[in-house]
C-alpha cells in the first residue's frame, strides 16, 4: 500500500476542498462545508494514538486526487518520515487516512506482541517510511494570527477568509449581506431559517470588524498540522497574501 514519494506528484488541485478535496461549489472558499472540515478533524483526532506511540513532535497530513501523505517528525531528530500511500477510488480522505493508520497501527501491534517492547515496535514503524531529509522551511511551523470569526458566518455571508483583512472589510460585509438578502429573504422565495442565519452572521461580523481579535497558532500552508504537545491536529494555515 506504501509508495515512494516520487510517485505522489504534486500538490493538492487549487480551489479545492481542503478536506474532501471537492471542486464542486467551492468558489473562494477553503472548505465545501464546516461539517467536511469537522469530519476530517474528527477522524484525524481519533487515530492520534499511533502518532502518541511514535513519540511525534509535529506531522502533517495533506492529499492529491491520488495520494495521501503523512509526514511524521519524531522527537530528537531531524528527518521527516514519509509515508504515502494510494488513494481509493470514491474514497474520501478521511478513510484513506484510515486505512493507513491501521496498516502502520497493525504493524506496531504486531512488533509489540512480538517483542514486547515498545521502542522496537516504533523503530519498526519507523522504518517503514522513506525519510526525507527536513528542510528548513519545515524546521518549525509557521507561527499566524488566526480571526476569531465562526467559519459558518463566512459561508453564509460568500466572504473569504482573507478578506478579513481588507481596509474597506466593513463595507465588503454589507455589500455581501445584501448580495444574500436579494437571494434568501423570505418575500423573494427565501427560507426563513436561512435567511435569520445570514442576518446573525452579518451583525456578527460586523461586531468583529469593530473590534477584531485573533489567536495566535502554528501550523502549515495547505496541510493539517499535529502538534505533538497537544496531541491534537489543526486545520490548514492560509497562505501569506
Amino acid at each position: 500500500m506504501l509508495i515512494k514519494s516520487k510517485s505522489t506528484g504534486k500538490s493538492k488541485r487549487q480551489n479545492a476542498c481542503l478536506s474532501c478535496g471537492t471542486t464542486d461549489n467551492i468558489k473562494n472558499r477553503r472548505y465545501c462545508s464546516v461539517k467536511c472540515r469537522q469530519h476530517l478533524r474528527q477522524k484525524l483526532n481519533t487515530r492520534s494514538g499511533l502518532l502518541q506511540a511514535l513519540n511525534i513532535r509535529y506531522a502533517t497530513f495533506y492529499f492529491t486526487d491520488t495520494v495521501i501523505i503523512l509526514d511524521v517528525v519524531p522527537h530528537g531528530m531531524r528527518e521527516i518520515f514519509r509515508y504515502a500511500a494510494l488513494r481509493k477510488e470514491g474514497s474520501k480522505p478521511a478513510e484513506d487516512f484510515g486505512r493507513l493508520t491501521n496498516l502502520l497501527g497493525d504493524a506496531w501491534w504486531a512488533e509489540e506482541k512480538r517483542t514486547a517492547k515498545n521502542y522496537l515496535a516504533s523503530r519498526c514503524v519507523l522504518a517503514m517510511a522513506e525519510r526525507v531529509v527536513i528542510s528548513e522551511g519545515l524546521s518549525r511551523p509557521r507561527l499566524m494570527r488566526i480571526p476569531t470569526v465562526k467559519p459558518e458566518n463566512l459561508i453564509h455571508l460568500d466572504i473569504a477568509k482573507a478578506d478579513l483583512g481588507s481596509r474597506e472589510l466593513a463595507a465588503l460585509i454589507k455589500n455581501a449581506y445584501r448580495r444574500q438578502v436579494k437571494i434568501h429573504h423570505p418575500d423573494a422565495g427565501g427560507q426563513a431559517v436561512t435567511f435569520r442565519k445570514i442576518h446573525e452572521a452579518y451583525r456578527d461580523l460586523l461586531r468583529w470588524a469593530e473590534n477584531p481579535t485573533f489567536i495566535r497558532r502554528r501550523g502549515f500552508p495547505d496541510k493539517w498540522y499535529y502538534d505533538g504537545e497537544n496531541k491534537k491536529w489543526t486545520q490548514p494555515m492560509p497562505n501569506k497574501r
